[in-house]
């Protein structure tokens, strides 16, 4: 019989072994398998709780099943029923066609001004929901203020989910994934207001920022294949473009985004590739966006778009910006920056004029006075600072986060993770050239994955958004439950714990990760479950007479 053996005096491998080691990796690949089913069968799970929880939540609030379609309409608050009526006119249009018109050609939104509502408002959703509610065979069993909550409700699936892979790819563990998802519920009051503000743009648009957080966190994994890339790649395209499509305050969130990636790429965590390819991402989506809502100017004329055109001109053009020493480094990186903010607010300018765009000039009259550059007298912009949701982070939000024990660890992993982050910046700007970097990338003593780097990054720059502007938190919050159950499961933080106390061994690793977040989650059902259900039992009933009255009288 034929075989194969090592030659004498030859340094190669022997192939005995690596044929015996078959059977683990077999038996390796048997556990995946089952790890992935049974973490995608939790997520899912989870997500459907959160879906039927606050769909329950709505329902015993309101007693919206038992109320009449006048009081339902009229449970939506604020600008939740203009956009909903736009959902009606197009179920009441005698054709699809004729629905779109009459949106195209609006003239009772605004007083004597025919107006085109797809340019100026996001409500491509009620107009793909109208479609589809008369498209689908389920008008005999399904009203359509039905079908259109419980489509907002579904959302939440989606974001639960999302939060549910961010965790798990972060720490290779689902359940980091359960922890964040349950922490998620636990912290609705400070995660989500759908129940109560169910036509919110940002109830559309957050759950496909955190689908878009969760690919972009997969597209930057270590040694992803080129297929998987592009796959995960028009994930990421199509969630920002979905995020953007149903937000008017798209741009403003992007930019935040489009800075986390600046950062990267001027610290060493991205390559060329990885930088240009999520610009990108972000460029088409909001071009496509620009195209659906009839060339809308505002998009155009958006800091985003400026910001990444002139970071990537300037990045083509100013070479050897990754070379050098220290000192060096740091004087090309602050004049690079100096050079892209220039020619950001430059051609900014220049396109507002060419434009003529003034449309968003109350926003930014808005935060210059926000923070204290000076009075305005814009009345919409005086009207943002008269409203609470627009001042800074109350501070009994802390309150309500410690009490569910989830400030604690991220607060543990924030603050340890980012002492990691500029030991490795450090380590990063005093490699002298490329070449340099690629050879002692191996051998560094402080190392941290781009993903994880993209992460720490996106929960500071959203949590100092949060700060600031307590409307903005939904934005933060979701993503500090992934964070913190990363925290929690990841090997990263507590690799640098055990290593202080001398006993970092695979057992006490293994036995740390797997133990501490069961510890958490019994405690948080211990506590938390019978609050849930007397939530859930408590029942009230919407009775608004007056507002009834009225709105039947005009009928």
């Amino acid at each position: 019989m034929t075989a194969l053996r090592q030659r004498k005096g030859s340094r190669g491998k022997d192939p005995g072994p690596s044929v015996q080691n078959l059977k683990p990796d077999c038996g390796f690949s048997w556990w995946t398998i089952l790890c992935v089913m049974t973490g995608s069968i939790v997520g899912i799970s989870l997500g459907l709780l959160c879906c039927i929880y606050v769909a329950t939540l709505h329902e015993n609030d309101l007693w919206f099943s038992n109320i009449k379609e006048v009081e339902r309409e009229i449970s939506f608050r604020t600008e939740c029923g203009l956009y909903y009526s736009y959902y009606k006119q197009m179920l009441k249009a005698p054709s699809i066609q004729q629905g779109l018109y009459e949106l195209i050609h609006d003239n009772t939104t605004e007083s004597k001004r025919t107006i085109n509502m797809l340019q100026r408002m996001n409500i491509y959703q009620e107009v793909f929901l109208g479609i589809l509610y008369r498209i689908l065979p389920i008008q005999t069993y399904l009203e359509p203020i039905y079908f259109y909550i419980y489509t907002v409700f579904a959302l939440q699936t989606v974001y639960v989910i999302a939060l549910f892979i961010t965790s798990w790819l972060l720490s290779d563990s689902w359940l980091a994934g359960a922890l964040s998802g349950v922490w998620y519920i636990l912290n609705r009051l400070d995660t989500t207001r759908v129940e109560f503000t169910i036509s919110l743009r940002e109830n559309w648009s957050i759950p496909f920022f955190a689908l878009q957080v969760a690919a972009i966190t997969c597209y930057l994994r270590p040694q992803l294949k080129p297929i998987h890339q592009r796959v995960v790649l028009w994930l990421v395209f199509v969630s920002t473009f979905c995020f953007c499509l149903t937000w008017q305050f798209n741009q403003f969130v992007l930019l935040v985004q489009a800075l986390i990636i600046f950062t990267l790429d001027c610290l060493d965590f991205l390559t060329a590739e990885q930088v240009v390819s999520l610009y990108l991402m972000q460029v088409l989506s909001l071009l496509l966006v620009w195209l659906l809502q009839f060339c809308n100017s505002m998009i155009l004329g958006s800091l985003v778009l400026s910001f990444i055109v002139s970071a990537l001109f300037i990045k083509h053009f100013q070479m050897g910006l990754k070379t050098g020493g220290f000192v060096i480094r740091v004087g090309k990186l602050a004049l690079h920056t100096l050079l892209v903010l220039t020619l950001t607010f430059t051609i900014n300018y220049s396109a507002k004029k060419i434009l003529q765009l003034k449309s968003d000039e109350h926003i930014f009259k808005f935060i210059k006075a926000k923070f204290g550059f000076g009075a305005t007298r814009d009345f919409d912009a005086s009207l943002y600072l008269c409203e609470e949701a627009f001042g800074l982070l109350p501070l009994d939000t802390f309150e309500r986060l410690a009490g569910t024990v989830l400030l604690y660890p991220y607060l543990c992993t924030l603050s340890v993770l980012f002492i990691l982050l500029l030991l490795v910046v450090l380590s990063n700007l005093s490699m002298n050239g490329s070449g340099q970097a690629s050879r002692e990338k191996e051998d560094r003593t402080f190392r941290m994955r781009p993903d994880i780097a993209y992460n720490l990054l996106h929960t500071v720059f959203f949590g100092l958004l949060a700060f600031s502007t307590m409307r903005m938190k939904y934005l933060w919050t979701g993503h500090m439950c992934a964070f913190a159950a990363f925290g929690v499961c990841g090997k990263e933080v507590w690799s640098l714990y055990l290593r202080v106390l001398h006993c970092n061994t695979k057992t006490t690793m293994r036995l740390i990760r797997y133990s501490v977040p069961i510890v958490i989650l019994a405690f948080l059902y211990y506590k938390f479950w019978p609050r849930l259900m007397e939530e859930i039992s408590e029942l009230r009933e919407f009775y608004d007479p007056d507002t009834v009255e009225l709105m039947e009288w005009i009928r």
